[in-house]
């Protein structure tokens, strides 16, 4: 039986020669092995092959019990790990708090383990007749929400 921490090693031993990160190591069933990496720029399908195969060669004959996949943490997928946070920084985030509500707007900042973004909202201004859309900024604890997960936009 393959140990997922020794999985996990032998990954950030291969990340350490590039710029790539781990998001996840997932045993599923069907004896599914599934590690999701992210890097700034997206993920290259070359990459997951050679990772996967530094996993494979590394294991030996005790993966070959095992699917082995290797790719790139889903797009509009929750947010794992910090480093996905930092990526996103200036980009539509949806994140949704521990009570359930959704809040919609920019990632600002993230200072580990709270991260701000930034909305838009209708606040009553003081001599105006109306209501006027204003940009607040709202910080939230990562241990503290449901999830965070990027907007896929195509305007």
């Amino acid at each position: 039986m393959i140990d997922k921490n020794v999985v996990k090693e032998l990954v950030e031993e291969w990340l350490k020669e590039n710029d790539y990160f781990l998001v996840d190591v997932i045993f599923a069933p069907g004896d599914r092995i599934i590690v999701e990496i992210d890097h700034a720029d997206g993920v290259w399908i070359e990459d997951c092959a050679e990772l996967s195969r530094f996993i494979q060669e590394r294991l030996g004959e005790e993966v070959d019990n095992y699917e082995m996949e290797v790719g790139s943490a889903g797009i509009g997928q929750p947010f794992k790990v910090v480093q996905q946070y930092i990526n996103y920084i200036g980009k539509d985030v949806e994140v949704m708090d521990a009570e359930g509500k959704k809040t919609h707007g920019i990632l600002k900042e993230v200072n580990e383990p709270e991260f701000t973004v930034t909305t838009k909202e209708k606040q009553h201004i003081e001599g105006k007749k109306r209501p006027q859309i204003v940009e607040v900024d709202k910080t939230f604890n990562m241990n503290n929400i449901k999830y965070t997960k990027y907007l896929l936009s195509f305007k």
